[in-house]
């Protein structure tokens, strides 16, 4: 949920917000609602605002704001407004209330899957392809590094997984 299925909890949690804020444009209302996300009193419990936060992006995520650009231009035309209208508070509203509420450094900015759901949502993807679609896009930087490794490293690289679940009995296909 915080990586490949961002974007689909970005919508659910958008959807959250449309459901319970009385007025999606009283910037306070919005504001206090953020925070009580934050403070787990709203939401799934988990005290994240999806969308927000990076670990690498701090000040701006380059995807998202081309993203933004072209998700206002559909909504506009799809009749998605109020949609982009909260995710565009969301993303003005969220780094006030984490520095409020997490008294640290760290400031956060919308990061691409802010947008990205709300995009597939108005294209008509079905949800269950969000994160799939997340995978596709990333597969040809997964062959780079390979290609990478095997071009430049001149070893081989086993990566040290650990089982760390329970051991199960094998099912034949046939049975399962």
């Amino acid at each position: 949920p915080k990586h490949g299925g961002a974007n689909l909890k970005v919508m659910h949690q958008l959807d959250y917000i449309l459901e319970n804020v009385e007025d999606p444009s009283n910037d306070d209302e919005v504001r206090e609602f953020l925070r009580k996300i934050l403070r787990k009193e709203r939401g799934d419990g988990s005290g994240l605002i999806y969308g927000m936060g990076h670990a690498v992006y701090t000040l701006s995520d380059p995807r998202a704001q081309i993203l933004k650009t072209h998700a206002k231009s559909l909504a506009y035309k799809k009749g998605y407004d109020e949609e982009y209208e909260m995710l565009c508070s969301i993303e003005r509203l969220a780094p006030q209330v984490f520095a409020e509420e997490k008294h640290g450094p760290k400031k956060v900015c919308a990061n691409v899957d802010l947008f990205s759901g709300l995009i597939y949502r108005m294209l008509g993807i079905s949800e269950d392809l969000y994160t799939p679609l997340f995978a596709i896009a990333r597969v040809p930087g997964w062959c780079a590094h390979r290609v990478e490794e095997v071009e430049f490293a001149n070893r081989i690289i086993r990566p040290a997984y650990q089982y760390v679940g329970k051991p199960q009995e094998y099912v034949a296909l046939e049975e399962r």
